[in-house]
């Protein structure tokens, strides 16, 4: 394995640290051996895969239809996979997507012991399937899972299995007749085992899905399909509308689990969101501590671009250091491009800053624009933020857009779609699977 893989170790306190190591020397030893021991129970292989196909296919439903907006239409196959403290990994399963079986006492019921990763594949103007940087998306599922006591697994292993869902349902579910789009990939864990307790789970279910999703990160688009009043209203004023979040309401704070995709990282915050949503806002953006530290935007990394005091151009957004926000795959993408392709006219900032700073940066014309990112948003420009009373309104030099989140959402979708050759853009030949 790449040295990467021992990320998970750098967690928080020194007893999670601890419990992190252990688990993966307990779970999937190779991993910290880079691949150079013999594992003495099961690890996840794909290569014991086990086919079913779907003797019932589903129809596939038209893009941006009420279907799929529902965000429930997935596709007709998922991958599964057991897992048990005594025997490790079993073989995976590609299956006929349905139900899963669980008891009332399973631990992920209870006691939130669930994890999960979000990417899409691509069907790209050069007809081909792709998927945008997996690898991050395994790494990090690596993390999410240690840190709440659930096994690891080898991510190459996990990426191959991926590969293999968006191998046989692609070519019926983006099919090249619909060049430019996207279904949405889900891998999952969840602790199964039917007993009540507080403890490591000893029990675990992997599974991979892949459904239909909608595009947000055009204006209006946490919308709908048409008819809806905010996707109407938005273009008169185009971008998200974020309400800035108040002391008392607080998402992850330092030492805590806010850098890992687990669910209860998103169940606590619904409430919040769904009162932003019922006044007329698309997200709240999370502010912490009495300073009003900026962190992130509803489930998004949040970005600003402005001067400073002394006219050097800014691109900000929050750090990683204590790991109260996710190392969004968009977001590293974005700073890396951002370097490598801007950093002649744009200085990339990953600092604390306050939403004072941005107040004062509205009201003196030096804030140029802000945006959000992520995979189900990619990048969505913000139009306005209300905070502490006042509408902060952030301009659109591009009308519906900002200049630089232009640009850089034009990078990314160029390596997404296959316009740009990259090894970003990793390539996944469509296959048939015998029954």
């Amino acid at each position: 394995m790449a040295p990467t893989a021992l990320a998970p170790f750098q967690a928080t306190s020194e007893l999670t640290h601890s419990g992190i190591k252990h688990i993966l020397t307990k779970t999937t030893p190779s991993v910290i051996a880079n691949g150079n021991s013999t594992p003495s129970i099961n690890e996840l292989d794909a290569s014991k895969l086990v086919f079913t196909r779907n003797l019932s296919p589903h129809a596939v439903p038209e893009p941006d239809s009420p279907e799929v907006w529902t965000q429930s239409k997935c596709s007709d196959h998922m991958v599964t996979c057991q897992w048990t403290s005594t025997g490790g990994w079993a073989a995976p399963h590609l299956q006929p997507y349905g139900p899963l079986q669980l008891m009332p006492t399973a631990s992920v019921l209870h006691y939130a012991t669930e994890c999960f990763e979000g990417l899409k594949f691509y069907r790209g103007h050069d007809l081909k399937l792709r998927l945008f940087r997996p690898t991050r998306n395994t790494q990090r599922m690596l993390n999410s899972a240690t840190r709440i006591s659930l096994p690891a697994f080898d991510p190459d292993e996990l990426q191959k299995l991926i590969e293999t869902l968006v191998a046989v349902d692609g070519e019926k579910w983006l099919p090249k007749s619909r060049p430019g789009t996207f279904l949405y990939l889900r891998p999952t864990m969840i602790a199964t085992a039917a007993a009540l307790g507080v403890q490591k789970p000893k029990e675990a279910l992997l599974y991979i899905m892949a459904c239909c999703f909608p595009s947000f990160d055009t204006p209006g688009g946490t919308a709908g399909p048409s008819g809806n009043v905010r996707q109407q209203s938005s273009k008169a004023r185009p971008g998200l509308k974020l309400l800035a979040s108040k002391e008392d309401t607080v998402r992850a704070w330092p030492g805590g689990f806010g850098y890992a995709k687990v669910g209860a990282n998103y169940g606590p915050s619904l409430i919040a969101q769904g009162e932003a949503k019922a006044r007329g806002f698309d997200q709240v953006l999370w502010l912490l501590g009495e300073d009003c530290d900026v962190t992130e935007a509803g489930a998004s990394n949040f970005f600003v671009v402005w001067r400073t005091g002394e006219g050097k151009l800014q691109l900000v957004t929050a750090p990683l250091d204590d790991k109260i926000i996710l190392d969004g795959v968009t977001r590293r993408s974005v700073l890396e491009l951002a370097r490598e392709r801007l950093g002649g006219e744009l200085e990339i900032i990953e600092r604390k800053y306050t939403m004072s700073e941005v107040e004062n940066a509205a009201e003196e014309g030096r804030l140029l624009e802000a945006f959000a990112t992520g995979t189900a948003f990619f990048i969505a420009s913000v139009g306005s933020i209300h905070f502490r009373g006042k509408d902060l309104r952030i301009p659109m030099s591009e009308g519906v857009t900002g200049k630089y989140a232009a640009i850089l959402k034009t990078h990314l979708a160029n390596i997404m779609y296959g316009r740009e050759d990259h090894e970003w853009g990793v390539v996944v030949n469509e296959r048939q699977v015998d029954a």
